[in-house]
């Protein structure tokens, strides 16, 4: 029952986000998710928590589709890799280890933000509703038809029918919906990215399970009574954001 309840507060929250708020308000909510994602993560990795703050300022940037983004983000990493290592005295591995997590969680939502602002709310809600289905579809197929396992020694509970179900019926939600949404694209392109954007999503979810694997933690955190962590609500999204934003980018 807390586990529902949480749910369908996600949902509602999550919606009215969507509808609601300014674009600016909404780069001011995707910062906080991404700080809290990325604390998360900072402490199963063991990394300084202070990159909380590079994910932030990720997020912030990418969400700006005026911006001269790769070079200004390319500075931003490479500045605190510099600020880590010669000032902080942390390990080259500590200080990419936090950068890495900085770029993994903040630049996705922030390019979910841009998505947003480059095609509106439906393109967004194209791709949250993308991976909504994958995961349940992934679910279910798995539950009636799975045998053999996916990735037995990082999520011995997916299985091979389970995520062919999950791209089958996800990437057809895509492709129907995709071409109302964008009717200019036409099917073949939006074949190909739906198939792109659920089979990382499946890669998403299984590289936070075998992070939380290797630090020995069956969630991210406890922030989300019944669903676990932030980072866990998004794993696949952080994979699956990307190559959509690209898509819509250079359509726009």
């Amino acid at each position: 029952m807390v586990r529902l309840v949480s749910g369908i507060a996600l949902v509602a929250v999550t919606l009215a986000a969507i509808f609601f708020l300014p674009i600016t308000a909404l780069r001011v909510v995707a910062c906080l998710v991404a700080a809290l994602a990325a604390r998360e993560y900072l402490e199963i990795v063991d990394s300084p928590i202070r990159a909380v703050v590079l994910a932030v300022g990720l997020c912030w940037v990418s969400s700006d589709v005026t911006l001269p983004q790769a070079q200004l983000l390319l500075m931003m990493a490479l500045l605190w890799v510099t600020a880590e290592v010669l000032v902080a005295d942390h390990s080259i591995a500590q200080a990419t280890s936090g950068v890495f997590g900085a770029v993994y969680v903040g630049m996705p939502l922030g390019m979910l933000v841009a998505i947003h602002t480059l095609q509106g709310w439906p393109a967004t809600l194209l791709v949250l509703g993308t991976i909504v289905v994958s995961d349940s579809s992934q679910y279910y197929v798995g539950r009636m038809l799975g045998k053999r396992p996916l990735a037995p020694s990082i999520s011995p509970k997916k299985t091979i029918e389970g995520a062919i179900g999950g791209v089958i019926i996800a990437s057809a939600f895509m492709v129907v919906l995709g071409a109302r949404i964008l009717p200019f694209v036409g099917y073949q392109p939006l074949i190909v990215l739906s198939v792109l954007v659920v089979g990382l999503g499946i890669c998403g979810d299984l590289f936070e399970s075998r992070l939380k694997r290797a630090a020995g933690v069956k969630d991210s955190s406890s922030l989300i009574p019944g669903h676990g962590g932030v980072l866990d609500r998004i794993d696949a999204l952080l994979f699956a954001v990307p190559p959509f934003y690209l898509f819509v980018r250079n359509i726009s």
